[in-house]
Formats: C-alpha cells, sequence, structure tokens
C-alpha cells in the first residue's frame, strides 16, 4: 500500500521538547491558574456555606479526620512548625523538581506527565470557580479548629493569610479549597516516583508524600479530608483526559507541519515550470528564440526533424510523408 504521509510530519511529532518553549509554558500555565483563583475569589458567606456543607457531611460519616489532627498540630509544636514549613514551601518546590527530572532524564515519559499535570490543574481552577469553600481555619472558633500557620507565623515567612508571605495575603485567594491542588500536585509527584524511580528510596518517597502532605493539609486547618478526596479525583479526572489532549496537540502540530511543506511539495511536483525561458529555445544560427515543445525521447525530436525535412522535400511522395509519420509516431 501506498504510503501518503507528508515528509517531516514523523519528525514533527516526535519532536524532543526543548526547553525554551517547555518553559514559557509551564509559567503561562501557573500564571493563568494564579490569576484565575484571583479573579474566583466568589462570596465570603458562600465560601462559609460551601465549608460548613461539607462539615456536616464529613461527621454524618465519620470523616472529619481533620479535627483530632488539627488539636495534635497545635498542641505539639514539633509537629505543627515543620508541617507549616511542608505547606508552605514543597508545594511549589517539589512539582517543579519532578518535571525538571523528568524532562532531563525520563524524556520519553515528560510530555504525558506534564500534559496530565496541566490538565488536572485547569479542572482544579474550575472547582475553585464553582465552589468556593471556606477553609477550617477560617471558621468561627466555636467550630474547633485553630490556624497553625497563624499560631507557629514567627518561626516562618508566612503571617495569617494561608502559606503567602506576610503582607502578600491579598495576592492569594484563601477561599480556594475545594479540592486541594496541594493534594493532587504531591500525588502526582508521587506517582512519577514511584513509576519511574530506579531507586527503593525513590519508590518510598514517591507513596510518603501524598501522605503526609494528605496529613499536613488537614493537621494545619487548610482543607478538609473531603478537598483532598477531590484533590485525588481531580488528578484522576487529569489522567483520563491527558490521551484525548495529547492526540489534539499532535494533530494541530500536524496540521502545522503540512502548512509549513505545502509550498515546497506544490514545487516538488511540477505543477509549473521554474524555467526562466518557459520553452523557448535557440537554436545554433538563431538569434531570436522559437518556442518549441519539448519531446519524449531524443529518437522522437529525431523523427520530427526528418519529417519536417521530408515534408519540406518537393520530390517526397504521399507514401513518403505516410512512412515518415508512423515513423515519428512510433
Amino acid at each position: 500500500m501506498r504510503r501518503t504521509d507528508v515528509p517531516g510530519t514523523e519528525a514533527v511529532l516526535r519532536a524532543r521538547p526543548r526547553w525554551w518553549t517547555e518553559l514559557p509554558l509551564i509559567l503561562l500555565v501557573y500564571a493563568a491558574y494564579s490569576a484565575g483563583r484571583l479573579l474566583v475569589r466568589g462570596d465570603v458567606s458562600s465560601a462559609v456555606d460551601h465549608g460548613l456543607g461539607i462539615l456536616r457531611i464529613e461527621k454524618a460519616f465519620f470523616l472529619n479526620a481533620e479535627h483530632p489532627l488539627n488539636r495534635l498540630f497545635t498542641r505539639e509544636p514539633w509537629i505543627g512548625i515543620p508541617a507549616d514549613f511542608w505547606y508552605a514551601s514543597l508545594h511549589y518546590l517539589v512539582t517543579p523538581a519532578i518535571l525538571v527530572w523528568l524532562f532531563r532524564s525520563r524524556t520519553v515519559r515528560y510530555r504525558a506527565a506534564r500534559t496530565w499535570l496541566m490538565a488536572s490543574t485547569f479542572i482544579g481552577l474550575i472547582g475553585f470557580t464553582l465552589l468556593p469553600t471556606c477553609p477550617p481555619r477560617l471558621l468561627s472558633a466555636g467550630h474547633g479548629f485553630v490556624d497553625t500557620m497563624a499560631q507557629y507565623s514567627d518561626y516562618g515567612w508566612w503571617g495569617g493569610e494561608a502559606s503567602a508571605p506576610r503582607g502578600l495575603g491579598g495576592m492569594t485567594n484563601q477561599y480556594a479549597a475545594m479540592p486541594s491542588l496541594h493534594v493532587g500536585w504531591a500525588l502526582w509527584c508521587g506517582v512519577m516516583l514511584w513509576r519511574y524511580g530506579r531507586t527503593p528510596l525513590a519508590k518510598t518517597v514517591g507513596v510518603a508524600y501524598p501522605l503526609i502532605t494528605t496529613l499536613v493539609v488537614m493537621g494545619t486547618a487548610n482543607h478538609y479530608f473531603l478537598d483532598a478526596l477531590a484533590g485525588a479525583l481531580v488528578m484522576g479526572a487529569g489522567l483520563l483526559l491527558t490521551a484525548p489532549v495529547l492526540r489534539l496537540a499532535d494533530t494541530a502540530r500536524a496540521r502545522l507541519g503540512v502548512a509549513r511543506l505545502a509550498p515546497v511539495t506544490t514545487v516538488s511536483r511540477g505543477t509549473g515550470s521554474s524555467i526562466v525561458s518557459g520553452g523557448c529555445q535557440t537554436s545554433p544560427g538563431e538569434r531570436i528564440p522559437r518556442q518549441r515543445k519539448a519531446s519524449a525521447t531524443p529518437g522522437a525530436e529525431l523523427g520530427a526533424e526528418q519529417g519536417g525535412e521530408q515534408g519540406a522535400r518537393p520530390e517526397a511522395s504521399p507514401a513518403d510523408a505516410g512512412d515518415s509519420a508512423t515513423a515519428t509516431a512510433r
């Protein structure tokens, strides 16, 4: 079967990612994510209602593990302070580090892993938009939660407004609790370490990191258990969308490659002559070129010249002319 692939399309599809294209893309996605969180702060009263509704559901099914964890973190500084550092920093350090590691050492896997992370992040942004949620630490004191970030703020760079540095609390959306992308991103990092890590230590960290992060987000009163569960579900949805998104990107890239190769393909097929003379040839002794039709073979040209000479001879008979025409046709 004849191949109909456009030359160069496979090279376009299999091109190795370049850091100068990947870095702006990742920064653009993260900027859109951060800006989206700021733009969809929502109504505070609705966010509080959503938070209380989640808390009631958890109590009905005995899922409110954040209460005992928060009391433990509040009572034991040796647990609460490291947990606050964990929450305020690793989310922004480990995820980029895993991306860089995949880009450098697991290039074949990088593109799918990056697409999974970005698709899940956009789904999480939709969740922030549709369901602004007040985290446990911002509920009234009667609900039994203590903001450990505020309690231990003297030990770190954060203030009393989530994990933002002091004075920059207005630059974050404190009601973007559902789903917990702290847990979602940690789960992504854990899967990458488990699947592509070559040492038992890497696989152990891959299991421990999302589990500890889940305990941290609840113990510091930044998320409910259902927030953490929603973060894991968001990552599952992003994983399901990864293959369709990659196919869509490959199709767009292939079409772009076809568009770039189209002018070259047209010229190579010879639909038009690129010779300036356009078939005008000059014979020896001629000063003005006359239009000639190029024959398929040199023998045909010779036959045509002989036919012309015989036609010019006065003694040539019709029978001779017929023989010459037959020879020319051959």
